[in-house]
């Protein structure tokens, strides 16, 4: 078998057994990043539930979203400077076991809700039962943000940057895999569990004061008996995805490891930064390493800023879907799910074109192929919002066919943004990039929260998606700016050791 380029002078044994251990970071990796979604994306399945049984609104909705977003922008960050220093498998690994102790508390809220206020019904509860919600799912989020930064930091000690877009836009997909399967699976539980209260005539009038239907119209009373026959069932799409994720956690543990050199392979060729050591840094070494790889670099700040209009865009279709499809659309709410999971799935086979396309169209440089996808996701949701506004009739399948090829195209950019991150910050600082580039994107997060909510429920569904577009649009603007940037920063790594008397060669 012939050798790589990509390998240097390394032999066939070599070859093979580091493939061997790539591929199973890459696949360890990717189960294990699914099922941090299994306990992230669930609360959106949950939540008509949630509306239907208290009457929460979608303006309380996007405050505990939007804040929980920030936290996990917070978390990321923070986490990629602990990640780049200590066992990135073990970080991971405890980071879904906390995930799932947030989720089993979630299913529980209304217990603890009537717990703290001597009552089981009524405002003072649902009130409760609000700022219960709002702290698991802060908690949540804060534990949701050890799962990126250990990838971040894996990926490219195991990926040579030349492979690096076209393979980690494969992992990728985990995002897209963990949320179709969350959804679906929700899905699922909220309309086949739950108690059957459809004879109970209080309860029929709950839901239809809390959803604003008309119990004597046909239809709306399809969708009140829908709820009330699975009454209870949203504290099950919490409960199974956090068992799921307690199995997820024994797993990363026993298949991963931090790097080559762990398992006795050596560094990739063209990934040496130019430290002598690989393992400990001169006195403030490593602040001027960040400051030059990360904080000075305007290639990682473009990527940040771009990453807020990216997550604007990709936040609002992923968290609002469901609601918007029920609530604008008609939908029913298993019916809504497998449209998100129809979004994702075309989302994942759009990931990993993007990443083939940056390495075979754009030579690696994915910030260009990130300016294609922002253009076509703009497009198709523009087409999903006008025809079926403009058109009547307008069938329902080729709207969610518009929806779906938005998703192709919007996960590109979010995918890409990690890859070049960590391209342009090198491996040795991939994962505080990322952390950086993070912050933006859930600051993006945020606002699409909070704005969403707001504007769902003061001026309508459409204007929401306008402003979802126009967003898109910046963001294409916005990577225009990058087009002549370079494909990584293992140059700029280089000189700065030079220019710290440190290089090797």
């Amino acid at each position: 078998m012939a050798k790589e380029s990509i390998y240097g002078n390394w032999d066939d044994a070599t070859i093979r057994r580091f493939k061997s251990w790539q591929t199973r970071t890459i696949l360890v990796t990717m189960i294990g990043y699914a099922i941090y979604y299994f306990v992230r994306k669930n609360f959106s399945v949950a939540m008509p539930g949630l509306t239907a049984q208290y009457g929460i609104s979608n303006t309380s909705f996007g405050i505990v979203i939007g804040i929980g977003s920030l936290i996990y922008g917070l978390s990321r960050f923070a986490n990629g400077f602990i990640v780049d220093k200590y066992s990135a498998r073990i970080i991971m690994a405890v980071g879904l076991i906390l995930c799932a102790l947030s989720n089993f508390a979630f299913g529980f809220g209304v217990n603890i809700s009537a717990w703290i206020t001597g009552v089981d019904a009524g405002p003072d509860m649902i009130n409760m039962l609000i700022l219960v919600m709002a702290v698991t799912i802060v908690l949540n989020q804060a534990f949701q943000g050890v799962g990126y930064p250990p990838c971040a930091r894996l990926l490219p000690s195991w990926i040579h940057p030349g492979e690096l877009a076209t393979k980690m836009s494969i992992w990728n997909t985990s995002h897209s895999i963990g949320a179709a399967a969350a959804v679906v699976a929700c899905g699922y539980i909220m309309g086949s569990m739950g108690r059957d209260m459809s004879g109970d005539a209080e309860i029929i009038s709950t839901i239809a004061a809390n959803l604003k239907l008309d119990p004597t119209v046909a239809e709306d009373m399809k969708q009140i008996m829908a709820y009330a026959t699975h009454w209870d069932a949203w504290r099950w799409c919490f409960w199974i995805p956090a068992i799921i994720a307690v199995g997820g956690a024994v797993f990363l543990f026993a298949g991963l490891r931090d790097d080559p050199r762990s398992v006795g392979l050596p560094e990739l060729p063209d990934t040496r930064t130019g430290r002598t050591s690989d393992h400990s840094y001169t006195p403030g070494q490593r602040s001027r390493f960040l400051r030059t790889m990360v904080w000075a670099n305007r290639w990682i700040w473009t990527l940040c800023i771009a990453n807020v209009f990216v997550y604007v865009m990709r936040m609002g279709i992923l968290d609002w879907g469901p609601k918007f499809l029920t609530e604008a659309r008609g939908m029913s709410i298993e019916a809504a799910s497998w449209a998100v999971a129809i979004f994702e799935i075309f989302a994942i086979v759009g990931t990993v074109f993007a990443g083939w396309a940056s390495d075979h169209w754009f030579a690696g440089k994915s910030h260009r192929m990130c300016l294609v996808c922002m253009i076509g996701a703009s497009v198709f949701m523009l087409l999903f919002i006008v025809l079926p506004e403009f058109i009547p009739g307008f069938p329902v399948v080729v709207s969610i066919s518009f929806l779906a090829l938005a998703g192709f195209f919007i996960y590109g950019p979010q995918a890409l943004i990690g890859i070049g991150s960590a391209n342009q910050a090198t491996k040795d600082a991939a994962a505080t990039a990322n952390g950086l580039a993070g912050i933006f994107g859930y600051a993006g997060s945020f606002l699409s929260a909070i704005g969403v909510g707001i504007i769902a429920d003061k001026y309508g569904w459409n204007t929401v998606f306008y402003l979802i577009i126009a967003i898109g649009i910046l963001g294409a603007i916005t990577f225009v700016t990058m087009w002549r940037a370079p494909r990584d920063g293992y140059a700029r790594s280089q000189k700065f050791y030079e220019s710290e008397g440190k290089s090797e060669r």
